[in-house]
């Protein structure tokens, strides 16, 4: 596919290094001159310095042979500006990052009369992802499949566990729950593994299944799934703003700190029902004086990465409690990793995420799509829903006789409403979403998991 990208801050160059390495033409806008010479430089991708809101500019970029403009400028005038004079242009399909709160609700709007592929808001998405994460707080992460009947759970195995030392091939046996463990992260090593796996202290596992299975699966070893009552966050970034809405359309306390006076009195008006306090959230004497040691959970969603880092290492100190950090730049990623953060939140990975679904989704219009994409394991991994439309070579056939490339998992088939983990004599069949896990790259269309 030929795709334009007219923004290159941190979205922009993560989506042009993301689809130049899975067999597009790249074409990136940008009016800054070093920032188009160090990334062409850099990869297989071409460079146009301009307005990327000028139809000259577009014209330059090819825009008459693009199948897709996707502007991520910082501006959400200018992204919608440079879809409108795309679809004039080239007609091709459009994405538009639009960030501002104030057109939160107006997003179907937008895209239906504008004529837009995709509207994305990345602070909405990502306070989505958070709130996910706090229905299932002793998971690290929550990715959601099948109109989210289907849920992939990262977690860390603890030391006393009943699944330290447990080989998966007696997994079932010893555990109800109709679930799979489809990823183990052991310090630098991803597996995706099989029954001969053994699971150690420590490790970061990933279990898929439907809800009630995993929450019987987690109680059954001893960690605790109930939703959190409680959150405090420090910081009145645009992310705060939409996860207090949505925890409190949940029936969740929340208390939120933000240290301009007034952005305070514009959250109090916009959410009346929280608890906004003025004040320096990385005082200490400040969260104890506002109990930080009797919240369930703790969101550290400044616009710093490094306030978010100490606040949410101090916020461990005061009790057991769910941790998120929202991180902005990924520079010292093993670092961060290194720390314990529980949760860490990257906005600019959850909007890549959605955006290269939607051209993986467009590639394969008339066959199996990509339905859902999910990174996984810092990138390492990924985790992908097809619907399967038509037969094919992986319908109809059961998954034993099917020759699966390696590192490749079919994690879990929704069926009419009814979850399936699979097993060796179960089939693909026409009308199926399907969960593949796999540490390969670019996977398109469900054949695509079969070897040559």
């Amino acid at each position: 596919m030929k795709i334009i990208i007219v923004g290159l801050g941190k979205v922009g160059q993560s989506l042009a290094i993301e689809l130049s390495g899975e067999d597009n033409d790249i074409t990136v806008i940008d009016n800054r001159e070093d920032i188009i010479q160090e990334i062409s430089s850099q990869y297989d991708l071409m460079g146009v310095v301009g307005n990327g809101a000028s139809y000259s500019t577009q014209m330059e970029a090819g825009i008459e042979a693009a199948d897709l403009l996707i502007a991520v400028t910082g501006s959400d005038e200018l992204n919608l500006l440079c879809c409108l004079i795309a679809k004039k242009a080239g007609n091709c399909h459009t994405i538009a990052r639009v960030r501002n709160p104030e057109y939160s609700m107006e997003l179907g709007f937008i895209k239906e009369e504008l004529g837009l592929a995709m509207v994305i808001n990345p602070e909405l998405a990502a306070a989505g992802e958070i709130a996910k994460v706090l229905q299932f707080p002793s998971a690290i992460e929550v990715n959601s499949f099948a109109k989210n009947k289907v849920h992939l759970m990262k977690f860390r195995v603890p030391e006393k566990s009943v699944l330290n030392n447990m080989q998966l091939a007696n997994l079932s046996a010893k555990m109800r729950g109709n679930i799979l463990i489809c990823t183990v992260e052991r310090g630098e090593e991803v597996i995706i593994p099989d029954g001969n796996c053994v699971l150690q202290a420590r490790d970061l596992v990933s279990v898929v299944g439907g809800v009630n299975d995993a929450n019987e699966f987690f109680r059954q070893v001893g960690i605790v799934t109930n939703q959190v009552r409680s959150l405090m966050i420090v910081g009145g970034s645009p992310i705060a703003y939409y996860l207090t809405k949505m925890m409190l359309n949940s029936g969740v306390k929340v208390k939120l700190v933000e240290k301009n006076m007034k952005r305070c009195e514009q959250l109090c008006d916009l959410l009346p029902k929280a608890t906004v306090v003025y004040g320096d959230g990385t005082d200490k004497d400040l969260l104890l004086e506002e109990g930080i040691t009797r919240y369930e959970s703790f969101a550290a969603l400044t616009n710093i990465d490094e306030e978010n880092i100490l606040l949410s290492l101090y916020a461990r100190k005061t009790g057991d409690k769910k941790l998120i950090t929202k991180i902005n730049r990924i520079a010292f990623d093993e670092v961060i990793k290194e720390l314990d953060l529980d949760t860490v939140i990257h906005p600019k990975n959850v909007t890549a995420e959605h955006i290269i679904q939607y051209v993986r989704s467009m590639k394969n219009s008339l066959g199996s799509n990509v339905e859902t994409l999910h990174k996984i394991i810092g990138g390492k991994a990924e985790a992908l829903e097809f619907i399967i439309r038509r037969k094919s070579k992986v319908t109809d056939v059961p998954l034993q006789e099917l020759k699966i490339k390696k590192g490749i998992l079919v994690a879990c088939i929704s069926r009419r409403g009814k979850i399936i983990i699979p097993r060796g004599s179960d089939k693909i069949m026409v009308g199926d979403s399907v969960v593949i896990t796999t540490q390969q790259r670019g996977l398109g269309d469900i054949e695509d998991i079969l070897a040559k």
